[in-house]
């Protein structure tokens, strides 16, 4: 008799959680181009060629992303990048992206990315960085074409990150709403899917003469 109260309380506790479980906002990452904007909602034409209609949020926060160099990038540094894992183990960085001082921590750890299959994306703090070619690691190797390892630490671990010549980098700066124009590339790292399949979010990733390498 107390078992089957037992399990009829649990069943009770289940639905009594499901509906929270049901009404969590389903998200999504947007990267593509603004064909269109009417007032607060954008026109967007994704890479994989859809069309999606983001409403901006009144207060949306308008982020440029502007082109930066490995020499810009220094130990103590938080960046993330996204990664793909080589046949000898090792990941080479697609891009890097150099956070502000006031976002230092935004995101950190390492996890699977959506950008191509077995990508990753790691956000941590550069504790090393050596040029994988002669010279220093800063404006030296960025003039000379070179790259370098950087070895990002995070809450849980760190892990060792190819940077080449062909890797974009990127930093973040102050946007606007004036940016978001038509042609313009933006990524949106969680756009909320609305009941009418449209999308809504408060920020906004800009390409400022750079497109969003992520």
């Amino acid at each position: 008799m107390r078992k089957t109260i037992w399990i009829s309380g649990v069943a009770g506790l289940m639905l009594l959680a499901a509906p929270s479980f049901a009404q969590q906002p389903q998200t999504m990452r947007v990267r593509g181009t603004i064909e269109a904007v009417n007032g607060s909602v954008l026109t967007v034409k994704s890479r994989a060629g859809e069309t999606l209609t983001v409403k901006m949020a009144d207060n949306v926060n308008v982020v440029a992303l502007v082109k930066a160099s490995l020499a810009d990038i220094k130990p103590g540094s938080f960046v993330g990048s996204t990664a793909m894992p080589e046949a000898d183990g090792s990941f080479k960085a697609v891009e890097v992206h150099i956070f502000p001082e006031s976002m230092r921590g935004t995101g950190e750890g390492d996890r699977p990315y959506d950008y191509k299959p077995k990508s990753t994306m790691t956000n941590g703090t550069v504790s090393a960085a050596s040029a994988t070619t002669s010279g220093t690691v800063g404006s030296d190797v960025a003039k000379a074409g070179g790259g370098a390892t950087l070895s990002l630490k995070y809450k849980d671990g760190e892990k060792k990150i190819d940077v080449t010549p062909e890797t974009v980098v990127v930093m973040y700066a102050p946007g606007t709403k004036d940016e978001l124009k038509p042609g313009a590339a933006i990524y949106i790292t969680a756009a909320t899917k609305e009941a009418d399949g449209t999308l809504s979010t408060g920020r906004i990733n800009v390409g400022r003469g750079v497109v969003p390498p992520m």
